[in-house]
């Protein structure tokens, strides 16, 4: 599912989650958040950490990946470049519009409809199934700037402080950190 309306200001595009460790999560009309866990009925919820392949080696390490958010206008970018990607293919819970994630700061407040908050912990670093997705994806989205220095376009990771349901076209509210603020890092 995706939004019909025009965005006023930053909201939720579309929501996706999969109960298995798929690459891709299937889009429905509403995800619940849970405080603490993640995404109810998704692979991903938990407390320690539920990567596959992380938990192989770090398994009582808090889960910092309970929330995976992209920019929807990274899906435009990739059309321009010929690649097919629609919302939830590249195995996000949550795609919005309105908002440049990838440049939040650590700790930033994602405010998501009426009731659910999310922490935004750091950047998502994409992993060479995105290749078996789509050939040469990888690399689309994991371009070199200027100064050669990688930018990592595949959004970023929260943890749910708040729960609450959100739905398509509910409106993020974003609250920075205060203090001084720290460039979100891979996690």
């Amino acid at each position: 599912m995706t939004a019909t309306r025009t965005p006023e200001g930053p909201q939720v595009v579309s929501v996706s989650q999969s109960s298995k460790h798929n690459f891709s999560k299937d889009r429905v009309d509403s995800v619940l958040l849970v405080e603490g866990l993640g995404v109810d009925g998704d692979a991903h919820s938990g407390t320690t950490v539920q990567h596959v392949f992380r938990k192989r080696f770090h398994p009582t390490e808090p889960n910092l990946r309970q929330v995976h958010l992209i920019h929807a206008k990274l899906f435009e970018e990739l059309a321009q470049d010929g690649f097919e990607v629609r919302p939830g293919d590249l195995g996000e819970n949550i795609t919005t519009r309105g908002i440049d994630l990838l440049n939040l700061p650590e700790g930033t407040l994602l405010r998501i409809g009426p009731d659910a908050v999310v922490q935004v912990t750091g950047l998502r670093n994409p992993c060479r199934q995105i290749d078996r997705f789509q050939t040469g994806l990888l690399k689309a989205v994991l371009p070199r700037d200027n100064a050669g220095k990688t930018v990592r376009k595949t959004g970023i990771m929260g943890i749910v402080l708040a729960g609450g349901r959100v739905n398509i076209d509910d409106e993020i509210r974003v609250e920075l950190p205060a203090g001084p603020q720290r460039r979100l890092k891979c996690v």
